[in-house]
């Protein structure tokens, strides 16, 4: 529980601050948006580390299917493009895959 609360968090702050560079540079947003941007970039990264693996590559890994599952919720609920179901297979195996790669009996 406390992994996906953290992989949720992570992801969130991973796309607000990506996002921000985003506004600035596709959207004309000003340059203080960057300030955000990068504080919560900086967020992601810690998030990353309260992950309980003993490898970061494997905690990487893992993040990713929760990454791509809130960047289709963000590109709905921000952007207001809701996902097909091409979207929607997509998010399904990389949680699938995400699962396989945290929670599978590592030597």
């Amino acid at each position: 529980m406390k992994t996906g609360l953290v992989f949720l968090a992570a992801a969130l702050a991973e796309i607000g601050g990506c996002f921000a560079f985003w506004a600035w540079l596709r959207l004309g947003k000003t340059f203080f948006w960057l300030l955000p941007g990068c504080a919560s970039l900086l967020l992601f990264a810690y998030l990353l580390t309260l992950v309980d693996t003993s490898v970061a590559g494997r905690a990487y890994a893992a993040y990713g299917g929760m990454y791509i599952t809130v960047a289709v919720l963000w590109m709905w609920l921000v952007e207001g493009m809701p996902p097909d179901r091409w979207d929607l297979t997509g998010v399904g195996l990389c949680l699938l895959g995400a699962a396989v790669i945290l929670f599978a009996p590592h030597a």
